[in-house]
């Protein structure tokens, strides 16, 4: 029993310690002198990565059925679709302090 317990242990501080790796590696990257194509798109891949690792293991995803995990889906891509559609209005505010 003590040995499942120290694995599962060990399994989080694996994976905390990636997250703390991606994130370090985030904070080098603002500091760098790239193209903002270029910094967004790997500041968005790293943020999925950590998105990932956090859906898996701490909110223990990565033990569910596939059927919750499909309904999950869904539910992010009518979010992210809502939150594109409302873009354009903050941008408009811009124009506004002119």
């Amino acid at each position: 029993m003590s040995s499942d317990h120290d694995n599962h242990n060990r399994l989080y501080l694996t994976v905390w310690s990636g997250l703390l790796i991606l994130t370090v590696v985030e904070v080098v990257l603002a500091y760098q002198t790239l193209s903002v194509a270029l910094m967004l798109g790997l500041l968005l891949m790293l943020s999925f990565g950590k998105t990932g690792l956090i859906l898996a293991y701490f909110m223990h995803l990565r033990y569910e059925r596939l059927s919750l995990v499909l309904t999950i889906i869904p539910a992010v891509a009518f979010c992210i679709a809502m939150m594109f559609i409302v873009f354009p209005d903050g941008l408009r505010l811009l124009d506004f302090r002119q």
